[in-house]
């Protein structure tokens, strides 16, 4: 693109236009000439050190051994058999879970230390920490007489809720201070949620499981309801909860207000709570439990998919518009804006790169050039201002590293 064209306008390639993208070539010659003209100077800064890497590892030790006390706390309940066997069951929802949060974080992955930190999070922390007030609250409940008629319904529909997704909200909050930079909105709060809620669920159902298979009786037929039950009809129970406080957290990063984003967070927990009490309450009122599944709880996923759905197309307007933005600086041409910044458009790309075996190189362009776009997203939003800045003074030198490497023009 030359100088004169720069300021041309931006073609709406994006989702909601209706409009696909043009098939993909290679950078040209002049556009690699281009970002030889922005070079940036000397002492821009280099990518950030290893402190967060360090941290996150010694954040995943620490949690794998929690898990490890939650897991020999499990087997000494019910049993290594059982717990094995619970174990094999709850694999079937969690690999449920595991290919739908691979498909909603598609667009910007998040880093794979933070999504195992989430996932041990869900599974150690937030499982210990709502079976030790459980049971401080059985203390209470014994030292003042003993549990009533309607111990059952506070335990499952009052305590459980609150507890479980208060233990699961912290570990969303641990990482949005810890990470702050792979927290960009609702979508990567979303991700965070659904790989702690994968976790609980996961540790959850093995104690379901386990026990039920401790008790079984003759027929068992009362595995196989639970499973179907827990394992296929409900395998995004737990991550549409939480999804709530990811979601709620996403949005409140981008306020500028302090007690608006409190306010917003908060919203997102009680409604999370709330979910979870109708889904664990409504037990105690419904006498046809698939029949309520069918009106109550299946709308309400549909609703939830509508949602994601909507979420992931704004983050990749979103990506388009901030490239758009670099385009108009010369960085890069409004061709690549489409390719860059659509789903067709990538997949296009990729196919061309796999022709001429360039399709690691094409992925690390296509990855930095978003980080580059939530990284001027942090910058417009005032949010992480200097760090953002400097990420993307990083980030612009690495598109014109993978620019030359697929176009293999020399530096």
């Amino acid at each position: 693109m030359t100088a004169s064209d720069s300021s041309s306008v931006t073609p709406d390639y994006t989702a909601a236009a209706g409009r696909s993208a043009p098939s993909p070539t290679a950078a040209s010659a002049d556009i690699a000439r281009d970002a030889q003209q922005h070079q940036l100077p000397p002492h821009v800064p280099q990518p950030r050190g290893p402190g967060l890497l360090i941290l996150g590892i010694l954040g995943v030790i620490a949690l794998s051994f929690v898990l490890l006390f939650v897991v020999v706390y499990v087997i000494s309940g019910i049993g290594t058999d059982a717990f094995a066997l619970g174990g094999v069951l709850a694999i079937v929802p969690l690999a449920v879970v595991f290919f739908a949060v691979r498909w909603i974080d598609r667009w910007e992955p998040e880093p794979r230390l933070a999504v195992i930190f989430a996932f041990l999070w869900g599974a150690g922390v937030a499982v210990l920490l709502a079976l030790i007030i459980g049971a401080e609250i059985d203390n209470v409940i014994n030292a003042l007489g003993g549990p009533g008629p309607a111990y059952d319904f506070f335990s499952a529909a009052i305590q459980a809720p609150i507890v479980e997704e208060a233990g699961k909200a912290l570990g969303i909050l641990v990482i949005f201070w810890v990470a702050r930079r792979h927290f960009d909105g609702p979508v990567d709060g979303l991700v965070y949620a659904a790989w702690i809620a994968g976790g609980f669920a996961f540790t959850e159902n093995i104690l379901y499981f386990g026990s039920e298979l401790v008790s079984l009786d003759g027929s068992g037929s009362s595995i196989l309801q639970m499973f179907l039950v827990r394992g296929l009809m409900s395998p995004f129970a737990h991550v549409m909860f939480t999804a709530c406080t990811g979601i709620a957290l996403g949005l409140a990063v981008r306020s500028r207000s302090n007690a608006r984003a409190v306010g917003v967070f908060a919203v997102g927990l009680a409604l999370a709570i709330a979910l979870h009490a109708l889904w664990n309450g409504a037990l105690f009122f419904v006498n046809d439990f698939f029949g309520y599944y069918a009106i109550v709880q299946f709308p309400l996923f549909i609703v939830a998919i509508v949602i994601v759905v909507y979420l992931r197309r704004q983050e990749a307007r979103m990506t388009f518009d901030r490239l758009a933005e670099y385009a108009n600086a010369g960085w890069f041409n409004q061709d690549e804006v489409a390719v860059l910044a659509t789903p067709a458009g990538r997949r296009q790309a990729l196919a061309w790169a796999a022709r001429n075996n360039k399709r690691a190189v094409m992925k690390v362009y296509i990855q930095e050039a978003t980080r580059l776009a939530f990284a001027r997203q942090r910058i417009i939003t005032g949010r992480d201002q200097i760090g953002a800045i400097a990420d993307e003074a990083v980030l612009l030198g690495a598109i014109v590293e993978a620019r030359q490497a697929l176009t293999g023009t020399p530096r």
